[in-house]
């Protein structure tokens, strides 16, 4: 009898010993940006526990990195639902996660790029709340700063007649929204995460876009700096060909 124990304690030591190798290396792969690789490694993690939050939320997220790459919209959709769907799962048996919350004001962002317009308001207040209570749990999460950046800036960009038709049709424009605060949180991402190409590309299209006096220099300077910058995956080179654009090369 106690030779099986011993026998049952060695195996269970064995896999969990496996399960934090896998761990780690689908974290550094993440880290690296080798999406497609990290994927496979939390997606076999998530059939070993389909409750561990790290593995639910590191999926959900490459869900989100993966189906951008996709060309087929119902591919792409696909995707995003799913990550929704870990995401909403991982909140659920965390609420205190903040990565969880950030994952799904991701992947209702992504879901929005065609959506109906009803239910792209709808979804704008949602990404504005799991933004607010992601920075609340964890003030130093880089990507939820650039999600809110984006939520004011789109919010700011609105028009009087924009705004009017929204108010009427879809029971009003969701609350705040300015450029000063875009810029606030996309400089706050930056600080977090100065190696991140993103955040200074958007830093630079907010600046162009609300167009006040000086801004076109200001914006100028930040797509500078995203082609100063070393390309880690391909997002990271299709900004800096629009950045390229932007300052005439």
């Amino acid at each position: 009898m106690k030779r099986l124990l011993v026998i049952l304690l060695i195996c269970i030591s064995a896999n969990v010993n496996a399960q934090n190798s896998e761990l780690t290396s689908a974290l550094q792969l993440k880290a690296d940006k080798k999406w497609k690789e990290a994927f496979d490694g939390f997606s076999k993690l998530l059939k070993t526990d389909s409750t561990n939050i790290e593995y639910l939320t590191s999926t959900a997220y490459l869900y989100c990195k993966l189906g951008n790459l996709k060309t087929v919209e119902s591919e792409r959709q696909a995707y995003f639902n799913q990550a929704l769907y870990l995401a909403k799962k991982a909140a659920a048996l965390n609420p205190n996660s903040a990565q969880a919350h950030y994952n799904i004001a991701l992947a209702l962002g992504r879901i929005n790029e065609h959506a109906s317009n009803k239910q792209k308001i709808s979804n704008a207040k949602v990404i504005k709340s799991e933004c607010d209570q992601a920075v609340k749990l964890d003030p130093k999460l880089a990507g939820a700063f650039h999600i809110l950046g984006r939520w004011h800036r789109t919010i700011a960009g609105f028009n009087f007649i924009e705004k009017a038709m929204i108010n009427t049709l879809f029971g009003g424009v969701p609350e705040g929204g300015s450029y000063e605060a875009a810029i606030d949180n996309f400089s706050k991402a930056i600080l977090l995460e100065p190696n991140e190409i993103v955040h200074k590309f958007e830093l630079a299209e907010t600046y162009r876009e609300r167009g006040n006096e000086g801004d076109d220099i200001k914006a100028k300077v930040w797509y500078k700096k995203v082609l100063e910058m070393k390309a880690a995956d391909d997002d990271d080179r299709v900004f800096q060909e629009k950045a390229k654009k932007q300052v005439g090369q």
